[in-house]
């Protein structure tokens, strides 16, 4: 409801993710009625996406998956003769809506922060109240407060079935600007979504902010002239030259804003989408415009793309507009399905982009992946650019990008209109723990420690680059707050003379935790041991037991039991009772070659 702003300070905020997948998001509640014991099922786009049984009588489904921005909802209620009723419910959604019954708050206390030095800090507070009401209605407002700033919001949002879903909203705003003046306005926004599923139409969002000539947003204020450039500096040099693109001046406030965006799907394998915005402004009759259109579509798997773009700011002269073509295929188009070529992880690209100034840009190029988690990354462009203002010439790029367990890196090398850049960089994490400190890719907000003492240098599954360290620790950069985290070893990648009791843990972090996910391992010989007693196997099912191996392992057939992380000579423990004859101990020695084998069989006596 307000423009979203960064900050330092303290954020008190209901968290959807802390919701069961079925309650997140906006879904319709359905409502009906059961003759008898019933059977309910939902399809959407064809997909049955959820499936109940209900008494007879009224009944309610209130926890539905949201799926994606709406789409009709076909239900089927089918009796146990046989006979079905079936009705369809529409629905679609736009930002605000909120399940029946659930409520978003927010409140936020801080100081602003832009990265922008003609911005300065001033402290706010905001507060948000979302609600869902009965009937697909739902009720939300707010508040902004600052030194020179005060804004209240009120608005409403609706699913309207057939029709698709709307919100509307006014934001009251009185506001002083750095000259000092003071200014009172409104603003007046609306949304729509609408989805057609039948006809492949996506309306994502239609939106139409207006707004009168004294409202101001809360970040307007902050700024310490009436008019500049934003642009980035860091100790006090300019890093970036400014651009048309940059610049602000607060005398002419902000009117009226539409945007749209649209998608339709073109058969099985081609999609059309369309997105753009016109914002104008009082005082004067330029306007910022922005518009993007394009079409991908498929053939096998061979992937193109044809794309355009407008951009045009109010105070620049002229308007930039970009035509562009760009094909990707695969080498394995080519090869086998069971091919272990190299070449099956690299694609070949072809671009050609045109402005309206006369220069265009042919590109043809090679990217993929290397080394056995494909954690090298390459491309390599090379091509002419030529024609409008600037020179011509060839063009072209090499970048190289490598994702390991102790962080990222990068090397880079272009050339284009006479220029010549070289770059390069590093990034990483650093966790310090109670068992020392782990060198891991950037860290996001909630992260696994993966702990295996012992297992060192063993692939985590599903993650690209991600091995333990030296000591068998690592770093999952990311999780899943609030859900289930599968973190798996791949056990294809043990040293011989390590085995693990589990090579799967799951772990359930909070938002921003810090989980451990412990592994036991056992170093040391690999043995599978037939044990004898008086001359007979041992009892099938007995425990056996040693100094490194205390979980213990279980007699298989034959007096057979596998042992992992034992050392050359030592002595065993089985029992298969609690009497005093019900147990035995069983000595054994090995030869040092013994340890180039992955696994040594041996007979032992048990006494």
């Amino acid at each position: 409801m307000f423009d979203g702003i960064n900050f330092r300070g303290a954020q008190l905020a209901s968290d959807d993710n802390m919701l069961p997948d079925s309650q997140k998001g906006f879904a319709p509640v359905i409502h009906g009625i059961a003759r008898g014991t019933a059977q309910v099922s939902i399809r959407q786009n064809g997909y049955e996406i959820y499936q109940s049984t209900v008494p007879p009588g009224p009944f309610t489904i209130n926890d539905l998956y949201a799926a994606g921005n709406g789409g009709d909802l076909q239900v089927t209620i089918k009796e146990t003769d046989g006979t079905r009723q079936v009705f369809t419910v529409p629905w679609s959604t736009v930002p605000v809506l909120q399940r029946e019954g659930h409520s978003r708050f927010a409140l936020t206390a801080g100081e602003y922060r832009s990265g922008n030095d003609q911005q300065e800090k001033p402290k706010f507070f905001q507060g948000t109240l979302l609600h869902g009401l009965p009937a697909g209605w739902t009720l939300y407002g707010g508040s902004q407060l600052a030194d020179r700033y005060r804004a209240f919001n009120l608005g409403v949002g609706k699913n309207m079935g057939d029709f698709g879903a709307v919100s509307l909203d006014v934001t009251q705003a009185n506001a002083t600007l750095p000259d000092d003046s003071h200014h009172q306005g409104q603003s007046l926004r609306f949304l729509y979504n609408k989805s057609l599923n039948e006809i492949g139409t996506n309306i994502q969002l239609v939106g139409y902010r207006y707004s009168t000539r004294g409202y101001y947003s809360f970040a307007d204020t902050t700024y310490s002239r009436m008019s500049g450039y934003d642009v980035e500096t860091q100790d006090g040099v300019i890093q970036v030259k400014p651009k048309f693109t940059d610049y602000y001046n607060l005398a002419y406030s902000k009117r009226g804003r539409v945007q749209a965006s649209v998608t339709q799907q073109l058969g099985r394998t081609a999609t059309l989408y369309m997105s753009g915005s016109h914002q104008t402004y009082w005082s004067t009759g330029k306007a910022d415009q922005q518009l993007q259109a394009g079409l991908n579509a498929a053939v096998d798997d061979i992937n193109w793309t044809l794309s355009y773009s407008l951009t045009k700011n109010a105070w620049q002269q002229g308007r930039d507009q970009m035509l562009a073509v760009n094909v990707n295929i695969p080498f394995s188009h080519w090869l086998r399905s069971d091919s272990k070529s190299a070449w099956r992880h690299a694609s070949a690209s072809y671009s050609m982009s045109h402005d309206l100034d006369g220069r265009m840009t042919n590109l043809a190029g090679l990217y993929g992946t290397l080394l056995e988690d494909n954690n090298l990354s390459y491309s390599v462009q090379t091509g002419y650019a030529g024609g409008g203002a600037g020179s011509s010439g060839g063009t072209g790029y090499t970048a190289l990008n490598y994702r390991g367990g102790y962080g990222n890196a990068n090397v880079g090398y272009s050339r284009s209109d006479g220029f010549k850049q070289l770059y390069y960089g590093v990034s990483g994490g650093v966790l310090a723990h109670a068992n020392g400190v782990t060198l891991s890719q950037p860290l996001n907000d909630t992260v696994v420690l993966i702990k295996a003492p012992g297992a060192e240098k063993v692939k985590v599954e599903n993650q690209t680059g991600v091995r333990t360290d030296w000591r068998g620790y690592a770093v999952l950069p990311y999780a899943t707050e609030y859900r289930e985290n599968r973190v798996a070893l791949d056990t294809n990648t043990l040293a011989d003379n390590v085995d693990l009791d589990d090579a799967v843990v799951s772990v359930v972090p909070t938002h921003g935790a810090i989980v451990r996910a412990d592994f036991k391992a056992h170093v040391g010989m690999k043995l599978l041991m037939t044990l004898t007693r008086n001359g007979k196997p041992v009892p099938f099912g007995a425990m056996v037991t040693s100094a490194s191996n205390q979980s213990g392992s279980i007699v298989a057939d034959n007096g057979q039991v596998y042992l992992s992380g034992m050392p050359l000579a030592g002595r065993v423990q089985v029992k298969w009772g609690d009497g005093p004859d019900a147990g035995c101990v069983a000595e054994y020695r090995l030869p040092p070659e013994s340890q180039q084998q992955a696994l040594s069989q041996l007979s032992a006596v048990c006494r």
